[in-house]
C-alpha cells in the first residue's frame, strides 16, 4: 500500500506521472470554495483524522469485547484497523489518480458521481454520507451532555439538573464552534483535540489498571451469554460498534483540505493517526475489558463508579470528564462540516468575498440552526446510542468498508488474474453481509429498549 502506485507482477496500477501538476477546476461553488478551501498540509490532516477517528467512541471498546471475548474482540480490533487503514489509502490513491487527471474531487459524492455515476452519488453516497456525520454530530452532542452530568453529579450528588439541560450547554457551545467558516480552519482545534484523546486515553487505561489490581472493583468474569439468541445477536452488534468506531465516511473533504499536489500527503497522515490509533483502542479495550469482563458498561468510565461510591478518586473522573468534553466539542464541528458545505453551497454566493455581509450572514443563521436541531434531537433522544448503531450499519460499513475497494477496482480495473481484484471484492462482499446483519441487529436492539423509550429522559 503505497502512495506512488502499487505494483504486482509488473503491472502498474494507479502509478502516474508525477510531474503532472494538478489541475484546479475554473470555477469552484461556494461549498467547496468557502468550506473545503484547500491550504492543508499532510501535518494538518493528520489532525483532522485523528479527530475524526480516534474519539470518544473508543470507550466503549471494552463492552464490544463483552460479547466477543478475549479473542474475538482482538481479532475483531485488528481485522478493522486493518481493512480501514487499506481502505482509507485506496481511497486516497483514487482521489490522487483523478486529481492527476485534472479532476480533483473534493466530496464524497464528487467520487461516486464521477466513478458510479450521479443516480449513485445523489441518491445513495451523499444521504448516506449525510446520515453519517449529521448522526455523528448528535451523537457527540448527546455524550458530551452525559458527561456534563458526570460532573455535576460528581460535584452535586444531589442535583436536580436534567440531561436536557447539558445537552443545550453543550448545543451552545457548539453553536460558536459551528461558525469557524472552513475545515481549514479547525486545524489548530484539532492539534489540541488530538492531545485531548491521548490524554482521556490514558486516563481510561490508567482508570481500568488501578481499579482491576486492586480488590474495588468487581469480580472477573469473562464469559459470554449461554442464550445462542443473546450471544449471536451481541456478536454483530459487537461488530458494529468497533466499525462505526473505526467510521470516518469523510477522508475525501481531509484530503480536500491539503494544498496542491497531495501525492503521497495522506499516507503519511494515515500512517500517523494509525500509530495513535493502535495505541488507544487496543490500551483502552484490553484494560477496560480485563478490569470489568462482562460488566463492562458501554462507556467505559461508567464503570468507574459502581452504586454511587467512587473506585478512583473524584478528582480524576473529573478531568478525564473534562477532557472528553473538549474533545467531543473538536469532533462534532468537524461531522459539521460535510453539512456546512452543502449549507454554503445553497445559500453563499461565490463570486461575494467570503466575509462579506452577503456571506456571512447566511452562514450565521443556516449553521446556528443546524446545529439548533441536532441539539433538539439529542436532547429529545437520549437513548441514541441505539440509533447510531444503525446509523453504523448501514453508513460507517458502506462508506469505509466496501466502497473504497469498489472505487479502486473500477478506477484502476485490475486484472482478475490479480490477488488485489480478488482482495477487494472480499472485502466488498464480507462487510456488505456484516453491515445487513448488524443493522438487524441494531434494530433489534431498538425494539427491545423501546419500552423504556421516552423524549427528553433523563437518563
Amino acid at each position: 500500500m503505497g502512495t506512488v502506485g502499487l505494483v504486482f507482477d509488473g503491472e502498474n496500477i494507479g502509478s502516474v506521472s508525477s510531474s503532472h501538476e494538478y489541475d484546479h477546476e475554473k470555477e469552484l461553488d461556494a461549498g467547496a470554495l468557502f468550506v473545503l478551501k484547500s491550504k492543508g498540509s499532510w501535518v494538518h490532516c493528520v489532525y483532522h483524522l485523528t479527530t475524526s477517528i480516534v474519539a470518544p467512541p473508543l470507550l466503549s471498546l471494552p463492552f464490544a469485547f463483552a460479547s466477543l471475548g478475549w479473542w474475538g474482540g482482538i481479532l475483531c480490533l485488528g481485522i478493522g484497523a486493518l481493512v480501514t487503514f487499506y481502505s482509507y489509502n485506496l481511497l486516497s490513491m483514487v482521489l490522487e489518480h483523478h486529481a492527476q487527471l485534472g479532476r480533483r474531487h473534493l466530496r464524497f459524492r464528487d467520487m461516486a458521481n464521477d466513478i458510479l455515476g450521479p443516480r449513485w452519488g445523489g441518491y445513495y453516497v451523499g444521504p448516506i454520507q449525510f446520515m453519517v456525520c449529521y448522526g455523528a454530530v448528535i451523537g457527540s452532542t448527546l455524550l458530551g451532555g452525559q458527561c456534563m452530568k458526570a460532573i455535576y453529579l460528581l460535584l452535586n450528588p444531589s442535583g436536580t439538573m436534567k440531561l436536557y439541560e447539558f445537552v443545550v450547554i453543550f448545543g451552545g457551545l457548539m453553536l460558536m464552534l459551528a461558525q469557524m467558516p472552513s475545515f481549514h480552519s479547525l486545524r489548530h482545534i484539532n492539534l489540541i483535540s488530538l492531545l485531548l484523546c491521548l490524554a482521556y486515553s490514558a486516563c481510561a487505561t490508567a482508570g481500568s489498571i488501578y481499579i482491576g489490581s486492586s480488590s474495588k472493583g468487581p469480580e472477573k468474569d469473562y464469559s459470554i451469554s449461554s442464550d445462542k439468541e443473546t450471544r449471536i445477536f451481541g456478536v454483530f452488534n459487537a461488530i458494529a460498534i468497533i466499525a462505526t468506531t473505526f467510521g470516518n465516511g469523510i477522508i475525501p473533504e481531509i484530503q480536500a483540505t491539503i494544498a496542491p499536489p497531495v501525492k503521497g500527503q495522506m499516507f503519511k497522515g494515515l500512517c500517523i493517526c494509525y500509530a495513535m490509533l493502535s495505541t488507544t483502542f487496543f490500551s483502552v479495550a484490553i484494560s477496560g475489558y480485563w478490569a470489568f469482563g462482562n460488566q463492562a458498561e458501554g462507556l467505559i468510565l461508567s464503570n468507574f463508579t459502581q452504586n454511587s461510591h467512587n473506585l478512583v478518586p473524584k478528582s480524576f473522573i473529573f478531568i478525564t470528564n473534562i477532557f472528553i468534553i473538549l474533545q467531543l466539542s473538536a469532533v462534532a464541528v468537524v461531522y459539521l462540516q460535510p453539512t456546512n458545505e452543502v449549507l454554503e453551497r445553497t445559500f453563499a454566493d461565490a463570486k461575494s468575498t467570503e466575509f462579506s455581509s452577503r456571506n456571512v450572514i447566511p452562514r450565521l443563521i443556516s449553521r446556528s440552526i443546524s446545529v439548533i436541531i441536532s441539539t433538539t434531537i439529542a436532547a429529545m433522544l437520549p437513548f441514541f446510542g441505539d440509533i447510531n448503531a444503525v446509523i453504523g450499519a448501514f453508513g460507517f460499513l458502506p462508506l469505509d468498508f466496501v466502497l473504497p475497494v469498489i472505487f479502486f477496482n473500477l478506477t484502476f480495473k485490475p486484472s482478475k488474474r490479480r490477488p488485489i481484484f480478488w482482495l477487494n471484492m472480499a472485502i466488498a462482499v464480507v462487510f456488505s453481509v456484516l453491515g445487513v446483519i448488524a443493522a438487524i441487529a441494531a434494530v433489534r436492539q431498538i425494539s427491545l429498549d423501546a419500552k423504556t423509550y421516552r423524549l427528553f429522559a433523563n437518563v
